[in-house]
C-alpha cells in the first residue's frame, strides 16, 4: 500500500517554423499531426498557441505548446515583454503540456510572458523512449535543460507541478556542480523557479505514512485512485483527487479523458526514484524560488508543502479554495495571480 501510493503523480498564428533561440523548431501541420497522434483524445489549441516539437540529442521529439507574450503598440509594453523571462512549464504524472495551455498560458502570455509548456517523453504527444518507464529524474531534467539551452535566448523561470516540481528540484540541484566544468551548459541558469503542489524533496514517503496513520480512508482512496488508476473511470474519485468539489462535472470528464491518454508509460520507476531521494540540497537563497500549495490539495498535504519551503529556506504560500490541479481547477486564477505578482517582483 505504501509503495503504491507513490505513483501520484487550433489554429496556429505562428509560421510553420520560427526561431526561438539558437536554432529553429518546426510546427507540424495539423493534418500531419492528426495522422500520427499519440493521444486518441484531441486537445484543441487556443488562439495564439502553437504545437511544436523539440528534437532531443537522442533523436526523440518532445512536444512543446508555445504561446508568445502579447505585445501592445505602446513602446513601454514592448520593452516590458523584452525584459520578462520566458516561462517553461513542466507537468506531473498523468498530465502533459495541454494542462497548462487551458488557462495559464493565455493568462501569462496576456501579461507579456513568452510561455512554453513541455510534454515529458512518453507523455502527451512526445515520443516514447525505449524501456518500460518514461525516464528518471536525471533524464527528464536533462531533456528540459536541453530545450532551454538550445531554444531560449535568456534564462527562464521554470514552473513545475506535482512530480514536475520534483524534476525541477533536481534541475536546480545540478545548475552548479563543481564536478563538471561544463555543467552550466548542461543545466543552464534560471531566472527563478516555481514549485506548484510539488512532491517534496524527500519524495512522497512522508505523505504516505502520514496518510496511513492519520487518514487511512484517504490513504486507501488516493492509492486506489492513482496506483490502480481508478480516477480514469470514476468521476467522483477523479474530482476528489484533482479538483475542487465545485468543479463542474463536464469539465472533470473532459480532463479525465485527457489525463487517461496523457501517460502511455509511468513517468518513473518508483523504487529507483525513491532510492535516489532526497534531491541534493542547494545553498539558501541561491535561486529565486516560489513554493506554492493548495489548501484543498488531496495529494500533497500542508506538512509536505512546509517540508519543501524549509528545504529551500522560503516561506510557502498556500492558496485557499484550490485543489491539487491548481492550473485546471475552477479557481485556477487564484494561483495564477500569486505567481504573476511574484514574477513582477522578479523584474523589479
Amino acid at each position: 500500500m505504501a509503495a503504491a501510493i507513490l505513483s501520484l503523480p487550433a489554429v496556429s498564428l505562428f509560421p510553420r517554423s520560427f526561431s526561438c533561440g539558437s536554432r529553429s523548431i518546426t510546427a507540424t501541420p495539423q493534418a500531419v499531426l492528426n495522422e500520427a497522434r499519440k493521444m486518441r483524445v484531441l486537445y484543441e489549441l487556443r488562439q495564439g498557441q502553437s504545437r511544436v516539437f523539440h528534437e532531443l540529442p537522442s533523436g526523440l521529439n518532445m512536444e512543446v505548446i508555445v504561446q508568445k507574450g502579447v505585445v501592445g503598440k505602446d513602446p513601454d509594453e514592448r520593452n516590458k515583454r523584452d525584459e520578462n523571462p520566458p516561462l517553461v512549464f513542466v507537468h506531473g504524472s498523468y498530465h502533459a503540456a495541454w494542462c497548462w495551455a487551458e488557462h495559464w498560458l493565455p493568462f501569462f502570455s496576456a501579461s507579456g510572458y513568452d510561455c512554453y509548456a513541455i510534454s515529458l517523453l512518453g507523455q502527451g504527444e512526445s515520443d516514447d523512449p525505449a524501456g518500460s518507464v518514461a525516464g528518471t529524474l536525471q533524464t527528464h531534467a536533462g531533456d528540459v535543460a536541453d530545450f532551454i539551452h538550445r531554444e531560449l535566448r535568456s534564462p527562464p523561470v521554470l514552473l513545475g507541478h506535482s512530480f514536475g516540481g520534483l524534476v525541477i528540484q533536481y534541475y536546480i540541484a545540478n545548475i552548479k556542480n563543481d564536478q563538471f566544468l561544463d555543467m552550466e551548459k548542461l543545466y543552464p541558469k534560471l531566472a527563478g523557479a516555481v514549485l506548484i503542489c510539488s512532491v517534496p524533496p524527500s519524495g512522497n514517503s512522508g505523505l504516505v505514512w502520514r496518510f496511513l496513520f492519520s487518514k487511512p480512508i484517504a490513504a486507501f482512496k488516493v492509492t486506489y485512485s492513482l496506483a490502480a488508476k481508478a480516477f480514469q473511470t470514476s468521476l467522483p474519485l477523479c474530482k476528489e483527487t484533482f479538483f475542487s468539489a465545485a468543479m463542474e462535472d463536464h469539465l472533470v470528464l473532459r480532463y479525465q479523458a485527457l489525463m487517461k491518454e496523457s501517460s502511455r508509460m509511468p513517468l518513473f520507476d518508483l523504487r529507483k526514484l525513491n532510492a535516489s531521494l532526497p534531491v541534493p540540497s542547494v545553498p539558501k537563497s541561491s535561486i529565486e524560488l516560489l513554493v506554492l500549495g493548495a489548501n484543498d490539495d488531496f495529494i500533497v498535504d500542508g506538512e509536505g508543502l512546509d517540508e519543501t519551503g524549509t528545504f529551500y529556506g522560503v516561506s510557502p504560500i498556500s492558496v485557499e479554495g484550490v485543489a491539487h490541479d491548481m492550473m485546471l481547477d475552477c479557481s485556477w486564477k487564484k494561483g495564477a495571480d500569486v505567481i504573476l505578482s511574484w514574477l513582477n517582483g522578479l523584474n523589479t
